[in-house]
């Protein structure tokens, strides 16, 4: 079925938002809104992350004031919302004069963290990774806590990574049909990832609320139970704010959210080996270990005039690892097997794969790395393959 909805009814997923879209007007008066008994929500949870909101004015005797205290006194209370995030102005704020309930909680990513390149590494790889995933049905995500939160993407991407069709509507534009949606996407989530031990850290309300840390945990998950060529950076944490109403007064806190850890533990593989030890505690004996790996490498492939001086890069396009396969087991790899000059990822990608098939054919076990690892020019991945070649092949000359 073609998808008209990535023109007109989804226009939004574009960044052109359509001017007959009810819900993307509603948006646009929530984003512009000016509250008439004190701070928007928005402004106000800004503010206690320590920022001040642009746009977000105040109405009536405030307003008034700043009029007649000139420029100075706006600045003078921008700084104040700066440095003192809690002050007491911002704790007197009337219950009515915000859309939090009592005891309802709201969280969002400290604006620092969003700045750290880790965590703009982290955003980029996922859209880069959605978009490509999607290309045939000519969806562009620009923005994941925009683009994801109805459940018409997440539908299309999970149709897609697992092969199946789900049983929603097409197009959803209210509220509850688009939560509707989400139900069913998430549990067709949850079947998947439960049997992995996977903890399931989003919700429909979470993913709904364009919560980006549930969004983030979401699609980190998919990409991990689902092998994406793409390789997420580790270690990435976030400060997140917690905003809580109790008894008519907002109360904020920080907790740290851990997003992605190393690739082995969240790909499943706990067990460690000789390379995690020698990289975490035995750096200084790295480049021993590589030099004899590049020695043992140069030693066959000099035989076709080929000369490796560094193997994170010079084996990520797995030609090298195709023609020392056939050095070190004495056997001619016709070229129609492999792309001696690659250029795409997919193409690279065969390469390491169809050398990973040689070794499993020379009686070594399947290598512990990831084809695409190697691609992405992870080096302890890279180390693994080449060291089980040297344990096996040393003595041959």
């Amino acid at each position: 079925m073609h998808h008209v909805f990535k023109d007109h009814q989804r226009g939004e997923k574009r960044g052109f938002l359509s001017p007959e879209n009810k819900n993307c007007r509603r948006l646009e008066l929530r984003r512009g809104c000016s509250c008439s008994r004190g701070l928007c929500s928005q402004a106000l949870m800004a503010s206690l992350a320590g920022s001040l909101l642009p746009g977000s004015d105040r109405s009536g005797v405030e307003t008034s004031k700043y009029a007649q205290g000139g420029v100075s006194d706006l600045q003078e209370e921008g700084k104040n919302a700066i440095n003192s995030p809690m002050s007491p102005a911002l704790a007197d704020v009337h219950p009515e004069d915000t859309q939090l309930e009592e005891n309802e909680e709201r969280t969002m990513i400290d604006p620092t963290s969003k700045e750290d390149p880790k965590f703009k590494e982290l955003v980029k790889v996922l859209l880069d990774w959605i978009n490509d995933v999607l290309v045939e049905e000519r969806i562009i995500v620009k923005q994941l806590e925009e683009d994801l939160y109805d459940g018409q993407v997440l539908q299309k991407l999970l149709e897609k990574l697992a092969g199946c069709k789900l049983n929603v509507a097409e197009v959803t534009q209210s509220e509850i049909g688009q939560k509707q949606k989400l139900q069913t996407v998430l549990e067709a989530v949850h079947d998947l990832l439960r049997p992995r031990g996977w903890a399931l850290r989003w919700s429909v309300d979470s993913i709904h609320g364009k919560n980006l840390v549930a969004i983030l945990h979401l699609l980190v998950s998919l990409a991990m139970h689902f092998r994406a060529p793409i390789r997420l950076p580790e270690h990435v944490t976030v400060q997140v704010v917690v905003v809580r109403k109790r008894e008519g007064l907002l109360h904020s806190s920080h907790i740290s959210e851990e997003l992605t850890t190393t690739t082995e533990m969240m790909m499943g593989r706990f067990e460690r080996d000789a390379f995690d030890t020698l990289f975490d505690h035995a750096p200084d004996k790295l480049s021993v270990v590589k030099k004899s790996l590049i020695t043992f490498v140069n030693k066959h492939l000099n035989k076709l005039n080929l000369e490796v001086t560094e193997l994170e890069t010079q084996f990520a396009d797995g030609v090298y690892l195709v023609l020392l396969m056939g050095l070190l087991e004495d056997y001619f790899v016709p070229l129609h097997h492999f792309y001696l000059t690659p250029e795409s990822f997919d193409q690279k990608v065969h390469n390491v794969s169809f050398a990973f098939e040689l070794m499993l054919d020379g009686g070594l076990k399947k290598p512990k790395a990831r084809p695409e690892d190697v691609v992405n020019l992870d080096l302890k991945s890279t180390l693994r393959v080449l060291y089980n070649l040297f344990t096996k092949y040393k003595n041959v000359e």
